[in-house]
């Protein structure tokens, strides 16, 4: 359960760490000190934790009570002994088990007990245990670190231990606010070595004396590596990242060379997998000057001739503020130069067809100089493509409300759809409604920032898109729960909390760092990969597409509407592809996705998967930036007032462009409600008919209060749209049959009907 295992019923063994790295007797759990001899034997140094001869304790032990030791280190300068402990699994602490989980890096400057499974991190104890079953356990005492004692049945030892130790440095999954710097997720720590610039008097790259005496840790989950500042007695002064522009992967072992280099083997982002970042990596300290860093764009890759491109150095920098020299050197194919060009920001015009490229040489006065290179394809322009929505709202869609559209494709070689030049064949045109799309900034917008938390974050260390690693595909979980919507809160909650069960024994670690939002995003680009395998067929260029009934209840769903085209190519040259997107998001908004004024704020409440907007003064606001309103005939808000909170209650105005903006409706008085465990009222407040994108100002009122009170908590607004389209007997004479509803761009064909139909 990620506490301590402490299980001491008959046959729950290996549930029992009092057995092993609690018991003077037996090496498990241990960092053990010998002296290997010539004849394959091994003799016992003084200075251990137990003299030899010592009944019921082994002479080879150093440090005992180690949940996972790895690596360790010994500074030879000071005998000192540094290792990582990788902790338990807890994201919180329990009232009954004691703490949540801990990484450690100890220090032992002598032998002694490091505590597991009694304490962990800076000696906080565990309870003792009682397991009536798998799921039941009776709490006992607080372990005393002062005095810990095992009296397991499974103990083969002393039941009298060393008094525990506490960890030199140690951090839960959340930040630390001992050692923020470390930062939160997943954890499994590695220590060692210290550097000593003394050992190394003539080498070819010490590094400076600014690491002289500095513990080097780093950690195989977070990608990191720290200097660990000490007092000259060893005791702990700070902590700082190594090379913070530099981000590791999953390192493992580290060393000093002979040369001063610092050797870092990596892992790689994935479990038990040939990993392509798997490598073993040689740091030099380059004393002295620093080559600049180079930055090379073009403002047009790719176009027909002539071809007429800017280049930019801009972002290129020079660390020690030297002044460069910048050199473009313009290659084809075949890397034949075809143009040097001396300036930061030069012009170029390429008249003859191919691929080519700019690389920029900058040298600094010392010398020192790096290059950066950019591609650019001449002789072939790539094509423009647009979606055109036709008399329907540019913000939302509406369940059942057709969604028109007409996708324009203009290519300069090949021609433009509308005059026939480019078939209609040629052009992939698809539809979707997303349940788990983003409430704002657009699917693409919202996956991509997903992607960017999963990529920054652990997640990589036991996920892959496409194969298994320690944990499922990401492939696999979006087609477990694409169409689970149900799934959606649990997800969430487990990307923080953690979890294990559904793919295997193995745990998933807790990310309590991430807020919910960002959990959501995450989510939301795992399942957006199911949602590209069912595309389905491409449609016609000019058509229409009819979100499903119900699809606009939920604040995150979004209708995507995708256009793309591949041109012929030209001049010899490889063909374009180019892709547009229009996404029209759930008419239902969180109305805290807004921007408030004074006298609101964002709150949790529990079995609310968003933040709830709690209005706390009359005359304050809220505003939902650039909305269509075309067609919007209504809102729906979904509202909050339990009396119990002291609710005032209130009403809401809708205001266009400003909180004193023209006036568009405004709402029923808002009554405060006697059942705190009723479900959310549900408001609709009609509008004046207004068109075009405009900022929507919320602003709550209530006459009979001032200052600081609670008048409502406002969940969502959901705006109101066209009816949706519906088939109805004219005369009640119509034969029975089916409808049926065939898309043939502009034109529907009604089959067995029986009715007259009006356009």
């Amino acid at each position: 359960s990620g506490y301590a295992p402490l299980d001491e019923r008959s046959g729950r063994i290996p549930w029992d760490a009092q057995k092993s790295s609690g018991n003077t007797n037996d090496l498990r759990g241990k960092i053990i000190r010998i002296h290997p001899e010539p004849d394959g034997t091994y003799t016992i140094p003084n200075g251990n934790l137990f003299p030899p001869a010592t009944p019921k304790t082994r002479p080879e032990i150093y440090t005992m009570g180690n949940r996972n030791p790895y690596r360790i280190s010994v500074d030879r300068h000071t005998g000192f002994l540094y290792w990582g402990d990788v902790g338990p699994d807890a994201n919180v602490d329990s009232a009954g088990r004691g703490p949540r989980g801990y990484d450690e890096v100890n220090q032992a400057r002598s032998a002694g007990n490091y505590g597991w499974p009694y304490f962990v991190g800076d000696n906080q104890a565990y309870f003792s245990a009682t397991f009536a079953d798998s799921v039941t356990v009776v709490p006992g005492t607080k372990f005393d670190p002062a005095h810990p004692v095992n009296r397991s049945p499974n103990n083969t030892g002393l039941n009298e231990l060393p008094a525990a130790l506490g960890a030199f440095i140690w951090y839960p999954y959340a930040r630390s606010p001992e050692f923020p710097v470390v930062g939160s997720g997943g954890r499994a720590v590695a220590a060692g070595p210290v550097f000593h610039r003394d050992d190394f008097n003539g080498a070819a790259r010490p590094f400076p004396q600014y690491y002289d005496g500095k513990l080097f840790i780093y950690e195989f989950m977070r990608h990191w590596i720290m200097a660990v500042t000490m007092s000259d007695s060893g005791d702990l002064v700070s902590i700082e990242r190594f090379m913070s522009s530099a981000k590791f992967s999953a390192p493992i072992e580290m060393e000093f060379g002979p040369s001063g280099d610092l050797y870092l083997l990596e892992y790689g982002t994935a479990w038990f997998q040939g990993n392509p970042d798997a490598r073993l990596v040689r740091i030099e300290y380059e004393a002295g000057n620093r080559k600049p860093i180079v930055a090379a764009q073009a403002d047009n890759n790719a176009g027909a001739l002539p071809l007429r491109v800017k280049l930019s150095s801009q972002g290129t920098v020079d660390l020690d503020e030297d002044s460069l020299r910048y050199v473009w050197t313009i290659t084809d194919r075949a890397g034949r130069v075809v143009r040097r060009l001396m300036e930061p920001n030069p012009s170029l015009t390429l008249t003859q067809p191919g691929t080519y490229t700019a690389s920029l040489t900058v040298t600094d006065a010392h010398g020192a100089r790096s290059t950066a290179a950019v591609p650019i394809a001449a002789g072939n322009q790539p094509p423009n493509v647009d979606i055109d929505l036709v008399d329907s709202n540019r913000s939302f869609f509406f369940p059942g409300v057709p969604v028109r559209y007409a996708v324009r494709v203009v290519d300069r070689e090949d021609g433009s759809l509308r005059s026939g030049s480019i078939p209609a064949s040629r052009v992939r045109v698809t539809a979707q409604y997303l349940k788990d799309g983003a409430p704002s900034g657009g699917v693409a917008a919202a996956h991509s920032a997903g992607k960017n938390l999963i990529e920054g974050s652990d997640c990589l260390a036991c996920h892959q898109l496409a194969r298994k690693s320690i944990g499922p595909a990401y492939v696999d979980v979006a087609q477990k729960y694409h169409n689970d919507s149900a799934a959606t809160a649990r997800l969430v909650r487990k990307i923080r909390e953690g979890g294990s069960g559904v793919w295997g024994k193995v745990t998933m670690p807790a990310h309590p760092q991430l807020s919910e939002a960002q959990a959501l995003a995450m989510l939301a680009y795992i399942v957006s990969l199911g949602d590209r395998k069912t595309s389905g067929p491409s449609l016609l260029p000019r058509g229409a597409y009819v979100p499903p009934a119900g699809s606009g209840a939920a604040p995150n769903g979004a209708v995507v509407l995708r256009a793309e085209y591949t041109d012929r190519g030209a001049n010899g040259m490889p063909a374009f592809s180019k892709e547009t997107s229009v996404v029209l998001r759930s008419p239902t908004v969180v109305v805290a996705s807004g921007q408030f004024s004074e006298g609101l704020k964002k709150q949790s409440v529990a079995g609310i998967p968003f933040e709830v907007t709690m209005v706390n003064r009359s005359r304050s606001s809220a505003s939902l930036k650039q909305i269509d309103l075309t067609g919007v005939s209504a809102m729906t808000f979904s509202i909050m007032a339990p009396a119990q909170y002291q609710a005032m209650g209130g009403t809401i105005e809708m205001h266009l462009d400003s909180a004193t903006g023209a006036l568009l409706g405004e709402s029923e008085t808002i009554r405060p409600t006697a059942n705190p465990t009723a479900p959310p009222s549900q408001l609709r407040v009609q509008l004046r008919p207004t068109s075009g994108l405009h900022d929507l100002y919320l602003v709550f009122r209530n006459p009979n209060t001032e200052g600081a009170q609670f008048l409502f908590g406002l969940l969502t607004a959901t705006f109101e749209g066209p009816a949706p389209f519906s088939a109805m007997p004219l005369d009640g004479r119509a034969k029975q049959g089916n409808i049926g509803l065939k898309d043939h761009g502009d034109r529907v064909s009604f089959r067995n009907i029986g009715l007259r139909v009006l356009p």
